[in-house]
Order: C-alpha cells, then sequence, then structure tokens
C-alpha cells in the first residue's frame, strides 16, 4: 500500500462502485475484497485506477461525498473527454467547466491537458479568453477552448 491512498466511503456500494471505475479505466484492477466472514458481504477493497491506488468502504449512511473534493482525471484527447465524460456521468450528472458528479456521489473533474497549457499562457490575455470559454461549457471541449485561446482581439 502507498503512503497516501484516497478512502472513499460508500453506503453499501463499494463493490460495485469498485467494478464500475475499473471498467472505465484502463490499466485498472480491484486489487483486494474485504469480506465480514468467509463469503460475506463486502466491506471494502481496494482497486486501482491507472495504476493510483483508492481504498472504498462500506461505511453506511452516516456520510456522503460532497464536490469539496474530486478526482481529477487529465484527459489528453477529445476522443478521451467525451468518454469518460459518458460513462462517469452515467446515472448521475454533468456539472459545470468539466465536472460531474457519479451515480455514487463522487466528483469528478474531466480535464483535457491542453487546458492546463493554455492557463499557463499570460500573453495577450489568452489564458483569460480559454477560462472565460471553459466556464460556459459542462464538458469541455478542445476544439472551442482552442479557437477562444487564439482568437486575437
Amino acid at each position: 500500500m502507498k503512503k497516501i491512498t484516497p478512502f472513499l466511503w460508500f453506503d453499501g456500494q463499494a463493490e460495485e462502485a469498485m467494478n464500475f471505475y475499473v471498467s472505465i479505466f484502463k490499466n485498472s484492477k480491484i486489487v483486494s475484497l474485504h469480506r465480514m466472514g468467509a463469503g460475506g458481504t463486502v466491506t471494502g477493497g481496494t482497486f486501482q485506477l491507472d495504476g493510483q491506488e483508492f481504498f472504498a468502504l462500506n461505511g453506511g449512511p452516516q456520510y456522503t461525498f460532497t464536490p469539496a473534493i474530486s478526482l481529477f482525471v487529465n484527459c489528453e484527447s477529445q476522443q478521451e473527454v467525451d468518454e469518460l465524460w459518458e460513462k462517469l456521468s452515467a446515472g448521475g450528472e454533468g456539472g459545470r467547466c468539466g465536472w460531474l458528479i457519479d451515480k455514487f456521489g463522487l466528483s469528478w473533474q474531466i480535464i483535457p491537458s491542453v487546458l492546463g497549457k493554455m492557463m499557463q499562457d499570460h500573453r495577450a490575455g489568452n489564458s483569460k479568453k480559454a477560462v472565460e470559454a471553459m466556464l460556459k461549457m459542462n464538458k469541455l471541449d478542445i476544439q472551442t477552448l482552442q479557437q477562444a485561446y487564439e482568437q486575437k482581439d
């Protein structure tokens, strides 16, 4: 186990959530399932998403996810943005600026890596134009961001 591992609290859906997430991301797997007694109910487990380890717990209804914490996914292409957005928002809801909430209530940011590069460029307000375009979107569109970023005054 890594020194720091995100710990996700579910209300009885830990195994379902782990299976859902590993079905979406490449290089992912369920590492272990913890059961109450031999062959009993799953109480939690560990899983990896593209090599990042997580722990899932069936902790009960006392706590729920909020957008105060989210999982940021750096996407290299529009195809990857589209695919992840479609799969992760199924049964959940899309939000603004690349954010969504999945069917388990967990918040995700599906962000094209090119946006980070645009936001670091402060020449002639280019980054501001990209941010202004992003603020109008739900799922992010790389071509629209690029057009806004390259727009001449």
